[in-house]
């Protein structure tokens, strides 16, 4: 009976391992050409079968917040549509920057983009998850 018992723990431990979830969230700051931008990005690291990113951004003082549908390679390099494809922002991770190019839907317009890790604690980031939330539930809403 003990053994049966201590099998079941020990299962309980290995499966819950297994489909530990781990959120990530990020909030950069920096430019697109010469405009100045904020991007909070989502990191989903749930191993399945790799890791998953959502966010938004905006020109500041300029534009709403823009959502952001993203994907990833394994060479560190994010591509992410706005909503809508009013744009395109491709970066590479690089430590604490992200570096790349705005596309314009037409493939006409090439701006470089610049962005840097802000360091943020959950006061910080509290506002920008109640935004998201929000921005998220109006893009995808049916």
């Amino acid at each position: 009976m003990k053994i049966k018992i201590l099998f079941f723990i020990m299962m309980i431990f290995f499966f819950g391992n297994i489909s530990a979830q781990e959120i990530k969230k990020h909030l950069y700051k920096g430019k697109i050409d010469k405009y100045p931008v904020t991007l909070y990005l989502v990191e989903d690291i749930s191993g399945c079968p790799s890791t998953n990113y959502s966010g938004m951004y905006k020109y500041d003082n300029v534009s709403k917040w823009l959502y952001l549908e993203i994907s990833d390679d394994e060479e560190n390099k994010l591509v992410m549509v706005e909503g809508g494809i009013t744009g395109i922002i491709s970066v590479k991770i690089n430590g604490e920057n992200l570096t790349g190019y705005w596309i314009s839907p037409d493939g006409n317009k090439k701006l470089n983009v610049n962005l840097k890790k802000v360091p943020v604690n959950s006061r910080i980031l509290q506002p920008y998850e109640e935004k998201y939330d929000q921005v998220n539930y109006e893009m995808n809403d049916c």
